[in-house]
C-alpha cells in the first residue's frame, strides 16, 4: 500500500515538474479500462473527501448528499473524461496533431489527480473572494494542462495549440466579467456563490 502510495506521489510529481517528458511517452495499447477506473477512482476521492469536509464542517448526513459524493461525482468524471477527450480531438483537428481518441482519453486521465484537489478546493471556499481565488488558479492551471497535452500528447503544433488555449482563455474571461460567472460559480461552490449575491 504504501509503495503504491509513494508511485502516485512520484507520478503526480513527474507530472508537474516534466510535462513534456510524461505526455511524450503517452501511446495507444488499447487498454482504456485503465483510464475509465482511474478517471472513476478519482472522482470517488474526490467525493469522499468532499463529504468528509461537510461533516467535519458538521452539515447534516442525508441520503441525497451520500448518493451524491459517492456516486454522482464518480460517475461524472468518466463523463467529463471522455467530453473533455472529444475536446481534445478538436483541438488536434485545429492544431494538426494526432487524432487518436485513446491518447487523448489517456492523456487526460493521466492527469485525474487533479480533480479530486478541483473539488476540494472548491469546497473549502468560503467567501466570495476565496471563491475567485480558487476558481481562477484552478481554471487557469486546467488550461496548461491542456496546453502540455495538446502538444506533447497529442503533437499538435506549439504556436496552434497556445491560440487555441488562448481562445479558450479568453473566453473564460469574458464568462469572469459577465453575470455567467454567477452559474460556473453555483456549480463549484454554491454557498459562497450566494455570498457574492449580497
Amino acid at each position: 500500500m504504501i509503495k503504491k502510495f509513494k508511485k502516485w506521489l512520484q507520478h503526480i510529481f513527474y507530472i508537474l515538474t516534466q510535462p513534456k517528458q510524461f505526455f511524450s511517452k503517452i501511446v495507444a495499447d488499447g487498454n482504456l479500462e485503465e483510464s475509465m477506473l482511474k478517471a472513476f477512482m478519482y472522482g470517488l476521492l474526490g467525493g469522499v473527501l468532499v463529504l468528509a469536509l461537510q461533516l467535519i464542517g458538521g452539515a447534516a448526513v442525508t441520503f441525497a448528499a451520500v448518493f451524491s459524493k459517492l456516486v454522482i461525482i464518480p460517475v461524472l468524471a468518466v463523463a467529463l473524461l471522455f467530453v473533455m477527450a472529444g475536446l481534445m480531438m478538436m483541438v488536434s483537428e485545429i492544431t494538426g496533431g494526432d487524432r487518436d481518441w485513446e491518447i487523448a482519453v489517456k492523456g487526460l486521465a493521466s492527469v485525474f489527480f487533479i480533480y479530486p484537489v478541483i473539488l476540494v478546493l472548491n469546497s473549502l471556499a468560503f467567501n466570495c473572494t476565496s471563491l475567485w481565488i480558487v476558481s481562477l488558479l484552478v481554471d487557469g492551471y486546467v488550461l496548461f494542462l491542456l496546453y502540455n497535452i495538446g502538444v506533447y500528447c497529442m503533437k499538435g503544433n506549439k504556436t496552434k495549440v497556445g491560440l487555441v488555449i488562448a481562445a479558450f482563455a479568453i473566453f473564460a474571461i469574458t464568462v469572469y466579467i459577465t453575470d455567467y460567472r454567477y452559474g460556473w460559480f453555483m456549480l463549484k461552490n454554491t454557498g459562497a456563490t450566494l455570498k457574492c449575491l449580497v
